[in-house]
């Protein structure tokens, strides 16, 4: 099944349904990313159609189902190791010249890209990662409960061991048995979790550097200026900001960032 064999008039009922009754706004979101992750759904529960998907809708249980297949939560620790290879030098300066460095990563998933800050942070000597506080933010509620206890599964899509090559002794921030991996103390207690919109809220404090990556791939068009602004809107001149490396600044936003690695999506704002 899909858009073009469905009916486009129950799509979009489907989606304003989606609107009024959860807290998700489609409009934000490429039209054919939600068709997907919403026709997963449809397959999943064995209905037919999207009239028929949406009468499902009322079971609160579903709901957060759909909820947690529409949230970007597509991620991994050391993410393009060569990124992080290029941030050591950058929190090693912002710790040495800040009384505190705050960190934001938005959209935060199943919170391994914040907790690789951490690691990062507490694996480079030349970084001092007592200045350092780390906010991670998402909307799903159920992945922020994911992303607090810390515990990851390898699995044939996502081997941990392998993510975390990056670090020097990996045993020193992540307990293993087995396959399941979980974060040390020492590294949960430099992340704190938020629930919070990035499509169509406002920044959630003031920081120093801001993780966006790989969601704005998954986003339309005309929504990505107004969530740079947000990004922004929490940043100073000399404040950095990361994205995904397939992705771009907006072309009316270009004069507010400096490139300080351009391949690896990594800017200055000014």
């Amino acid at each position: 099944m899909s858009r073009r064999s469905g009916s486009e008039a129950a799509f979009e009922r489907l989606l304003d349904a989606i609107d009024s009754g959860m807290d998700f706004e489609s409009d934000f979101y490429n039209q054919a990313y939600l068709d997907r992750r919403i026709t997963a759904r449809i397959r999943r529960t064995g209905v037919e159609d999207y009239d028929a998907y949406r009468q499902l809708l009322d079971d609160p249980d579903e709901r957060e189902a759909l909820l947690d297949s529409l949230s970007i939560n597509v991620t991994g620790f050391f993410r393009n190791p060569e990124v992080w290879e290029q941030l050591r030098p950058i929190l090693a300066e912002l710790t040495d010249e800040r009384q505190t460095v705050d960190v934001w990563n938005a959209p935060c998933a199943d919170g391994r890209e914040p907790y690789s800050v951490a690691m990062l942070a507490l694996d480079a000597d030349e970084i001092d990662h007592t200045n350092i506080d780390i906010l991670g933010t998402d909307i799903n509620a159920d992945v922020l409960e994911r992303a607090r206890a810390g515990t990851y599964e390898t699995s044939t899509t996502s081997d941990i061991a392998t993510e975390l090559e990056p670090l020097s002794d990996p045993t020193a921030y992540v307990d293993r048995e087995g396959s399941t991996f979980t974060v040390t103390d020492e590294v949960r207690e430099m992340v704190t979790f938020e629930r919070h919109d990035l499509v169509s809220g406002s920044a959630p404090g003031s920081f120093d550097i801001a993780f966006c990556r790989n969601l704005l791939i998954y986003i339309d068009a005309a929504y990505k200026e107004p969530i740079f602004e947000t990004l922004v809107d929490g940043l100073d001149s000399g404040d950095y900001l990361v994205i995904g490396m397939t992705e771009t600044v907006p072309i009316s936003l270009r004069d507010r960032f400096e490139a300080v690695d351009k391949r690896r999506r990594i800017y200055r704002v000014v």
